[in-house]
């Protein structure tokens, strides 16, 4: 049944992700009445299954004034959303292992530098062993920013959607959205489960189906599905503090206050969204065992006791889609994250709410424009 005028939302978000939520909170402490249509659960993909790190490190230079502006809602986590989020924040180091990529270290710090940003730095090899004593010999430094971190994703995700419902948005969970059209100035949504809603405003944060509700308002976009896998291991006893990743190979390793080590860092798996379901290639899963083997020699006896993928968006460009449309008005994006979103969400949501309360946003977004992909 379509909403009345007296219930009806000013904003349908679509996407129950860590990106809905956000945007969903941030509306609602302006006022707005919103309305979060979630095809599955809140949380059931890349939100609730992902890594959890909270990085600045290695950003493309296109994100780093949004990571820096993030990472200070981070610090802060507990005031906006009521709940700590499991943040914790040791640092995050990328260990280089030889001197040529710390050459490429240096490069990237001088480059952040010159566009005056200074959350990352070079550390020799006797910092990185003060830092994290359990590396391995061969590596000789490090790209440190020591204000990152980690947090839990599926308790984030949650506390996001529990403060917006507090500050009076609504979410309807399990109902696809399948039909978007604007008409008489209102969008009106329809559902899978036979739901019609209307509204003023729609922001399409639907992760990876998002390309298909882009398509439907003319704006096709080249977003490939994708299904990074993590694993971890029984416990072990603690021997690491900081997320560590290594600056050439792929990972992401980081130890819990239990002592299971958790092991990602975007190798992939296979996504078949349609089926709602992901496999792992346990070929792949086998080079990230590969690379803690070698950079963390005490690791060797661990066990993995589980393995798993979500299911994620990522763009050709490896950067997100954030703004408004380029062919409606009254339609905002929030997707394409390409697995590195989760510590950008608090202030993407902060943005999307200035675009559509304000019609601007004092952080630079036009790098992320869909229109990139019109030609």
């Amino acid at each position: 049944m379509t909403a009345t005028v007296s219930t009806r939302p000013d904003v349908i978000v679509i996407g129950g992700g860590l990106h809905g939520c956000s945007a969903a909170l941030h509306l609602s402490m302006r006022g707005v009445r919103v309305l979060v249509l979630e095809k599955d659960h809140v949380a059931r993909h890349a939100s609730g299954v992902n890594a959890g790190g909270v990085r600045q490190l290695g950003r493309h230079v296109a994100e780093v004034p949004l990571t820096v502006a993030s990472m200070a809602l981070w610090h802060r986590i507990r005031d906006l959303v009521d709940d700590d989020c499991g943040f914790e924040s040791h640092g995050q180091i990328k260990v280089a292992e030889s001197e040529a990529e710390l050459a490429t270290s240096h490069a990237r710090v001088a480059e952040l530098t010159a566009l005056g940003f200074t959350h990352e730095e070079v550390v020799g090899q006797d910092e990185l062993r003060a830092l994290v004593p359990a590396i391995a010999d061969h590596c000789v430094g490090a790209l440190v920013s020591r204000g990152d971190g980690a947090a839990i994703p599926f308790r984030t995700t949650f506390a996001f959607r529990r403060k917006a419902i507090s500050l009076g948005a609504r979410f309807q969970e399990g109902g696809a959205v399948t039909r978007l059209v604007r008409k008489n100035n209102l969008w009106s949504v329809e559902t899978a489960d036979g739901g019609v809603y209307e509204a003023p405003v729609v922001v399409n944060a639907a992760g990876a189906w998002a390309d298909r509700i882009a398509a439907q308002v003319g704006e096709p976009v080249p977003l490939e599905v994708i299904a990074p896998m993590l694993m971890i291991t029984a416990r072990v006893p603690p021997f690491i503090k900081p997320v560590v990743g290594a600056t050439g190979r792929t990972l992401s390793f980081k130890q819990f206050p239990n002592g299971t080590v958790l092991i990602g860092g975007g190798l992939l798996g296979r996504a078949m969204r349609d089926e709602n379901r992901t496999e792992l290639d346990f070929s792949q899963v086998s080079v990230n065992a590969r690379t803690v083997w070698d950079l963390f020699p005490c690791m060797r006896g661990a066990t993995i006791v589980r393995s798993w993928a979500g299911i994620e968006a990522r763009m050709p460009d490896q950067i997100p889609v954030i703004g408004p449309s380029g062919t409606q008005p009254d339609l905002y994006h929030s997707f394409g994250f390409s697995a590195h979103g989760f510590q950008l969400g608090p202030i993407v949501g902060r943005i999307t709410a200035d675009l559509i309360t304000g019609g601007s946003t004092d952080l630079p977004i036009a790098p992320f424009s869909i229109g990139r992909f019109a030609a």
